[in-house]
């Protein structure tokens, strides 16, 4: 699985990402805009909604609970520091798609006990795409994680995340987790099309 989280740089910007990221064959798409208004996430996410839907992609918006029927998003990512997982589950009811950002195994835990439907977990290294930045994982973070989550039990997805390139796939892939979220090595590509149907390719070598 492919996440790609919409960000913006000198040459896209948050929809025409999003568009690329759909025509290289991404499916899951999660309209990030931190420290923008909510007009903004509103006008964005009604113009993405139909493209994602389109092209048969859940859409997903960061943070913004409020938002979600508005847009006519399919679910939320809630960060550490937004909403409680179980206060969004109370308000969006049992239909909607709710991820948490996770850090540790104990954050996992909670989420899953919250009602999460997805883990993102990371960051994997530094990325320019957040200021707040929770202690980096690496390889090793990710194999002690992904066995304690076996060792517990658990099904629910986790999503590998935080300035990963195309070369770190195999090795993440292979502690365990079930996709990887990408934004600025993306929108980074000469073609960002072409560069997200490569690394879906590696991921799908990879499971």
């Amino acid at each position: 699985m492919l996440q790609f989280i919409t960000h913006k740089n000198e040459r896209h910007g948050y929809l025409d990402g999003a568009e690329a990221a759909l025509r290289g064959g991404c499916r899951w798409i999660q309209l990030r805009m931190k420290d923008e208004p909510d007009e903004s996430v509103i006008a964005a996410g009604r113009q993405l909604a139909p493209l994602c839907r389109a092209a048969g992609a859940t859409f997903i918006i960061d943070d913004h609970v409020a938002l979600v029927d508005s847009v006519g998003a399919d679910g939320v990512h809630l960060g550490k520091n937004d909403m409680p997982v179980a206060e969004a589950r109370r308000i969006l009811g049992p239909d909607r798609i709710i991820g948490a950002t996770a850090n540790t195994f104990d954050d996992i835990a909670a989420a899953v006990a919250a009602g999460a439907d997805y883990i993102g977990l990371g960051p994997f290294r530094f990325t320019e795409t957040k200021k707040r930045l929770s202690p980096i994982l690496g390889l090793e973070g990710y194999r002690d994680i992904m066995a304690r989550c076996s060792e517990a039990g658990y099904s629910i997805p986790v999503v590998a995340i935080g300035g990963i390139t195309p070369e770190d796939i195999e090795a993440i892939m292979a502690t365990g987790v079930s996709g990887i979220a990408l934004s600025g090595t993306i929108l980074r590509a000469a073609d960002p099309a072409a560069a997200t149907s490569r690394i879906i390719n590696l991921i799908k070598h990879d499971i």
